[in-house]
C-alpha cells in the first residue's frame, strides 16, 4: 500500500512539473538576475557601475546545447533596462531577443522573465545591456554553451576552462556618457582595459595541462590584441564554429566577438603575463592579468609581450587565416561543412555603407544615409498588432544612395529562406564591426577599397567559418552570405556602441505571410506593452 501511494506522488509530482515519462524535454534552468547599481573602484577611483546579483561582470550562464533557459530579470535600476543575449540565435524568438525593436524596456521596479532555448548552439557567447548607455557600466557576462556528451568535440576535453571577457572602459558615468552624446560629441577616449571587470586577475594551471580560454570582447569601441607570454594559443572555436586549429601567438578581437583557444602549460614553471591591448590606437592601453603555473615560485618578469608590429594589412591577414573545421560536428552529429553553402545561388545582394554626418546640426551615424531612431513600441508588437506608423519599410535601400542622411525608423523586408549576400562598405578611416541577431553567416570575403561584383572572384567559398560579429577594416570591404532561415525581426547593428546608440542599425524582417509554429512562436504571454501596443490583448 505505502509503494503504491508513494507512485501516485511521484508520477502526481512529475504531472506538475510537466514532465513526459516518454518524450523528455531538454532541461530547463530558472535564474533569477537582480539589476542594481553598486560602486566599484574599478580603474583605481570608485564609479558608479550595474550590479547582477551584486556581481560585476555579471553571473557566468554556463549551460549545455538545447537547454531552456527561464530567467527572471528584476530591474532595481532608476532607468528601463534589458539584456541581449549575442549570438544566441533564439530560433523562431525573436520576443526573446532583447533589444529595443522585440521587447519593451523592463521599467524600474519591475521585472521580465526571459524563455529561450540554447538551440543547436555549442560556443562561446555573451550578454549585455541593449539600453541606453548601460553597457558602459557593466550589466555584461560570459554565456558558455557546452556539447552534449553524446556529440564529440574536435579536440580532447581541456583540464580547466577559464572566460576572460576583455573590453575598454571609462570612469566617466554612463549618464554622463549618454548625455555628451545626445549633445553631439563622441564619445572620449577610453580610460583602460579591464580582464573580467578588473586590472589585475590570476589564472591558475598546472604545468603540462591544457586549458582553453574564452576570449570575448565586451568593450564599447576598440579593438584588442590578446596574447600570453612565452606561450602559443591553439584556435578552436569562434562564435559556435569549430575551426581549423592553427597556431597564434596573439589574437585580433574585435568589438562583439568571441574566440576560444587552447592553451598548453609547456613552460618552465614561472609566472607570465596576460595581455590585452587596444589596437589601431595611438595611444595604446594595456590591461595585464597573470597566467600562474601551480609549482610556480618565480613571478611574472620582463618586458610585457608585444603586439604585432603591423596594423590593418596584417590584421585581414590574420582574418583570412580563420577557416571552418568541415569534418568535426556542430552543436548536432552532422558534419559542420554538409551544407555547401558556397553552390547556393543568392536572391539579394545588399551593400551597407556606414557614414557620419549631422542631422539636425548633432552628430549621427547612418547605414545607407539613414539614421536609425528608437520608437517608443518596439518593432515587432506594432507589427504583430498592425499598429501603422511606428516603422518604415522603404526608408532604407539595399544599395548607398549617396544622398544626405536622414533620420527614420529603419525596417529591411526581407523573405524567409531567402539566402542573401551582404557587404559591409567602410569608406571612413575607423575601423567598423557588425552584428546580425537571429543568426550566424558565412564571412566569404575581405578587402581593400571598394566592393565591385568582381570581389566574389576572391571568396571564400568552401571553408569560411560562421559568426555572429565581423569586423570591417578601414576604407575597405567585407561580404558575408545568410541563410534567412529564422523568421522575425532582427536587428543589424554597429557593436560599437557610440554608433548604434546614434544611428548605425536598422532591423531586418525576416518575414513569411503563412502564420505557421513551424515557422515562428507565438507572442510570450507575459510580454510587455508599451508605447501605442499598451492596453492591447497578446
Amino acid at each position: 500500500m505505502g509503494e503504491t501511494v508513494m507512485l501516485h506522488l511521484v508520477f502526481g509530482v512529475l504531472a506538475v512539473l510537466g514532465v513526459s515519462l516518454v518524450n523528455a524535454e531538454d532541461p530547463y534552468l530558472y535564474y533569477t538576475w537582480t539589476v542594481t547599481y553598486g560602486t566599484r573602484s574599478v580603474l583605481g577611483v570608485p564609479q558608479q557601475v550595474i550590479l547582477i546579483n551584486d556581481q560585476f561582470p555579471g553571473p557566468k550562464l554556463e549551460v549545455v546545447t538545447n537547454n531552456n533557459i527561464i530567467l527572471n530579470l528584476i530591474n532595481k535600476l532608476d532607468q528601463p533596462f534589458l539584456l541581449t543575449w549575442n549570438g544566441i540565435k533564439q530560433r523562431k524568438n525573436s520576443w526573446q531577443d532583447g533589444v529595443l525593436g522585440t521587447n519593451c524596456p523592463i521599467p524600474p521596479n519591475s521585472n521580465y522573465t526571459y524563455k529561450f532555448q540554447a538551440k543547436d548552439q555549442i560556443g562561446s557567447y555573451t550578454y549585455f545591456p541593449s539600453t541606453l548607455m548601460h553597457k558602459a557600466a557593466g550589466g555584461f557576462g560570459a554565456l558558455n554553451i557546452y556539447h552534449r556528451s553524446v556529440i564529440p568535440i574536435p579536440y580532447a576535453n581541456p583540464d580547466g576552462d577559464f572566460t576572460l571577457l576583455l573590453g575598454d572602459w571609462h570612469k566617466t558615468n554612463h549618464k554622463t556618457l549618454q548625455q555628451s552624446l545626445d549633445s553631439g560629441k563622441s564619445l572620449p577616449f577610453p580610460d583602460g582595459v579591464l580582464i573580467n571587470g578588473q586590472t589585475q586577475t590570476t589564472f591558475s594551471g598546472d604545468q603540462g595541462k591544457t586549458y582553453m580560454f574564452r576570449i570575448s570582447n565586451v568593450g564599447l569601441s576598440t579593438s584588442l590584441n590578446f596574447r600570453i607570454q612565452g606561450h602559443t594559443m591553439k584556435l578552436v572555436e569562434v562564435e559556435g564554429s569549430h575551426v581549423i586549429q592553427n597556431l597564434y601567438d596573439s589574437l585580433d578581437v574585435h568589438v562583439g566577438q568571441s574566440v576560444a583557444v587552447l592553451v598548453t602549460l609547456n613552460q618552465p614553471p614561472k609566472d607570465y603575463y596576460i595581455v590585452a591591448s587596444t589596437r589601431f590606437t595611438r595611444i595604446v592601453l594595456n590591461a595585464t592579468a597573470v597566467l600562474h603555473y601551480t609549482n610556480s615560485h618565480t613571478p611574472v618578469s620582463g618586458p610585457l609581450p608585444a603586439a604585432p608590429a603591423h596594423h590593418f594589412h596584417w590584421s585581414m591577414q590574420q582574418a583570412r587565416t580563420y577557416r571552418w573545421n568541415l569534418t568535426s560536428n556542430a552543436a548536432r552529429p552532422n558534419p559542420q561543412g554538409s551544407f555547401h553553402y558556397g553552390k547556393i545561388t543568392t536572391t539579394k545582394t545588399i551593400v551597407l555603407a556606414n557614414s557620419a554626418s549631422l542631422i539636425n546640426g548633432k552628430l549621427r551615424y547612418s547605414v545607407n544615409g539613414v539614421s536609425y531612431v528608437n520608437p517608443d513600441t518596439p518593432l515587432k508588437l506594432a507589427d504583430y498588432f498592425s499598429i501603422p506608423g511606428v516603422f518604415s519599410m522603404d526608408s532604407i535601400q539595399d544599395l548607398p544612395s549617396g544622398g544626405a542622411a536622414t533620420a527614420a525608423t529603419s525596417v529591411m523586408p526581407t523573405s524567409l529562406h531567402d539566402f542573401i549576400e551582404v557587404v559591409f562598405q567602410n569608406n571612413e578611416n575607423a575601423m567598423q564591426a557588425w552584428h546580425l541577431d537571429g543568426y550566424d553567416y558565412w564571412v566569404v570575403g575581405f578587402g581593400s577599397g571598394q566592393w565591385t561584383p568582381k570581389k566574389r572572384k576572391t571568396y571564400n567559398l568552401a571553408d569560411a567559418l560562421t559568426r555572429h560579429t565581423t569586423q570591417v577594416y578601414p576604407n575597405s570591404w567585407t561580404a558575408i552570405l545568410v541563410s534567412l532561415d529564422n523568421q522575425g525581426m532582427w536587428n543589424v547593428r554597429s557593436t560599437l556602441w557610440e554608433r548604434q546608440y546614434l544611428g548605425q542599425q536598422f532591423y531586418l524582417r525576416v518575414w513569411n505571410p503563412v502564420h505557421s509554429l513551424a515557422n515562428e512562436y507565438d507572442i510570450p504571454s507575459n510580454v510587455l506593452l508599451c508605447g501605442k501596443a499598451a492596453g492591447r490583448h497578446p
